[in-house]
């Protein structure tokens, strides 16, 4: 069945009709129940959960009642969690559920509009909030609110606006020019800036004319989820981005890469592909022009070493994932021996709101040559374990006491890790360093 958009007004109609559909009556007692599914929520239950809370609106036959899902919200220590949302739009959390506790907050939070506090739900002022309030959602606007699986909940917060925006432009130099003047740099580790990557691949010469973009979604660190959960629970956002570098540099495919590793990712990642397809955000003659792009999901088997990008790239032709000197650069020699644009999952995630809201908007965060948010994942002997988006410039304190809740059992602080086996620990004395590209390294 074909959905093919092709303006802005056919976006707002569909964001009009979803808003309408999925959005609890304006009167009290109304409520949409959301459940998140993540790997780490179903780890902990949440699918238990999803049954539990189907079957009592089901037998309720409620029409006041709406149910949802969503991926995972980043606070994972939590899971499973559940979120209430009211007729005024105001949101309850309930977390590290039982399958008793449904009982308990349909008997008494949805049936009688009590909170039931004893299951101490994160609230606007709970303690438990903090985690969220010293946040900067940019990259993870959607986490929560829109269901993966959907393609109307991502157009509904302004999904591929930003696609038809650099369609309309019709300049690829121009889209470069803005990614550039925004400051973004490559979100996998080495912070390259993306501008002048995509620059490079933009100028390279290929005698066929054929040029490819990918996405390095093998995050192979350990403890490192932050490609897995953005695949999982906004994964429309990676796919727009993607399109909007191929239309930059004149590209012809795109290719996905992904470790095997991610069922629930690479599941979610095909549904939006089949989806993005039939809307014609992804194929042939894409919205508004004669643009053709193409993308497929290649899943890697789980070598650590396929994270480099001229390893992947041997990877994706067949051939076994050794590195390969540098010069020539993926930019000008790439895949099969075309140029190749390679970002990774957040990089490519932020290129639709860069585009969609501009360059001055996207470098109004941060701090010097280090510009917007950064997702860190929050590991090991600290209270607050979960995927946290921060402004760049934060400091390492803010991170592990402000949002991270300290060290559990209130030990004392010893080291912190960054950047996986090939980056370093920190001792106490640098908690006070910025997070930015330079005072890291």
């Amino acid at each position: 069945m074909s959905h093919t958009v092709s303006s802005i007004e056919d976006l707002d109609k569909i964001k009009i009709r979803n808003i309408e559909s999925n959005s609890p009556l304006d009167k009290k007692g109304c409520y949409r129940i959301t459940v998140h599914l993540g790997t780490c929520g179903i780890a902990s239950g949440a699918a238990e959960i999803k049954n539990k809370v189907k079957e009592k609106i089901d037998n309720k036959e409620n029409k006041n009642l709406i149910f949802s899902t969503s991926g995972c919200v980043g606070y994972c220590e939590l899971e499973p969690m559940i979120t209430i949302e009211d007729h005024e739009g105001e949101k309850i959390i309930y977390h590290s559920l039982k399958g008793e506790d449904i009982d308990k907050i349909f008997s008494e939070h949805i049936d009688k509009g009590k909170i039931i506090y004893e299951l101490n739900p994160i609230l606007k002022d709970s303690s438990l909030a903090g985690f969220y309030n010293f946040q900067e959602s940019r990259v993870l606007h959607n986490r929560g609110r829109i269901d993966p699986f959907k393609i109307e909940d991502y157009i509904s917060f302004d999904g591929y606006r930003g696609l038809l925006k650099a369609i309309k432009l019709n300049d690829p130099s121009g889209l470069i020019k803005i990614v550039s003047s925004s400051g973004l740099r490559g979100r996998g580790g080495a912070g390259f800036p993306t501008g002048k990557k995509w620059e490079f691949c933009y100028k390279a010469n290929s005698p066929d004319g054929i040029k490819y973009v990918i996405c390095n979604g093998d995050e192979g660190d350990p403890g490192a989820f932050m490609d897995r959960n953005l695949l999982e629970s906004d994964p429309h956002s990676v796919l727009e981005g993607m399109v909007i570098a191929g239309l930059a540099i004149g590209a012809v495919k795109g290719y996905i890469y992904v470790r095997a590793e991610y069922p629930l990712a690479i599941e979610t990642l095909s549904h939006a592909l089949k989806q993005a397809k039939e809307y014609g955000f992804v194929g042939k003659n894409i919205p508004g022009s004669s643009f053709n792009f193409e993308i497929e999901i290649y899943k890697g088997a789980g070598a650590f070493v396929c994270g480099e990008e001229t390893a992947l790239l041997k990877s994706i032709e067949g051939k076994r994932g050794m590195p390969c000197p540098k010069p020539p650069f993926p930019a000008n020699e790439g895949l099969n021996g075309m140029p190749t644009l390679i970002n990774n999952v957040e990089t490519f995630s932020n290129i639709p709101q860069i585009i969609l809201n501009g360059s001055e908007w996207f470098s109004e965060i941060g701090i010097g040559n280090s510009k917007g948010t950064k997702i860190f994942a929050l590991t090991g002997s600290v209270n607050n374990v979960g995927l946290v988006e921060v402004p760049m410039g934060i400091s390492l304190r803010d991170i592990v006491f402000k949002i991270g809740g300290g060290i559990k059992d209130n030990k004392k602080f010893k080291a912190v890790q960054l950047g996986g086996p090939s980056g370093g620990c920190l001792p106490e004395e640098f908690l006070d360093l910025p997070i930015d590209y330079e005072e890291v390294k």
